[in-house]
């Protein structure tokens, strides 16, 4: 019975993260809200908001951040809540920043398509490694399907994909139904990926400087 307590409270703590970083992305939709992360300590419950523009969650004066602070007490009963707002500092390397926009673009009735090769653009021009955008439903018809679209350097399993590969999921809401988009980015190569280029890298600079010293003695 205390393992069962255990797993619905567990269950129940997620299903609140889960509405709590929904109903924060649509009220911080205009600020470049990429996520939310929540910590229980002994004096409170910390949740911090990640976004590209902080001082539109903030507000006047900190006006938003009275806002919803109430709001997450009578909404969500957290006993004392502590916002901390942490600036996203490269917002076109954020997969849930790029996710959002996507579903926004498509919300708007642009092309899919097009909206995602912009994006991939967007987000190689900016300095990553690699990207995958996956969407999914009623795109383009009335029948289901699935449309990939990918370039770069990405991996889908093991240690590098879990620390090197930052992954969104979120949902575009359009007449025909509702529109599922995953994004997938690469931010750098992982240790062993670099090591070789670095080799391939010095052995060509090592073969310059090798003829240069033998032409210079």
């Amino acid at each position: 019975m205390e393992k069962l307590a255990q797993e619905k409270k567990f269950i129940n703590e997620s299903i609140r993260k889960m509405q709590v970083e929904n109903y924060l992305a649509q009220e911080f939709n205009r600020a470049g809200y990429s996520h939310t992360e929540i910590q229980r300590t002994p004096m409170a419950m910390r949740i911090t908001v990640y976004a590209h523009k902080p001082g539109m969650i903030i507000g006047r004066g900190g006006k938003n951040i009275d806002r919803i602070t109430e709001a997450l007490k009578e909404k969500f009963k957290f006993e004392n809540p502590q916002l901390d707002i942490q600036e996203v500092q490269q917002p076109n390397l954020d997969a849930h920043i790029i996710a959002n926009q996507i579903a926004n673009s498509i919300e708007r009735g642009l092309n899919y398509k097009r909206v995602a090769n912009m994006t991939i653009q967007k987000v190689m021009n900016s300095g990553a490694i690699g990207i995958a955008i996956r969407i999914g439903g009623k795109i383009g018809g009335a029948m289901s399907r699935v449309e990939k679209f990918s370039e770069g350097y990405l991996k889908y399993s093991g240690d590098t994909a879990e620390t090197l590969v930052d992954i969104a999921y979120t949902t575009a809401n359009v007449k025909l139904g509702m529109i599922g988009i995953q994004v997938r980015i690469m931010r750098e190569l992982p240790s062993d990926r670099m090591i070789s280029k670095k080799l391939m890298e010095g052995e060509l600079n090592g073969s310059n400087e090798k003829e240069t010293v033998e032409r210079t003695e």
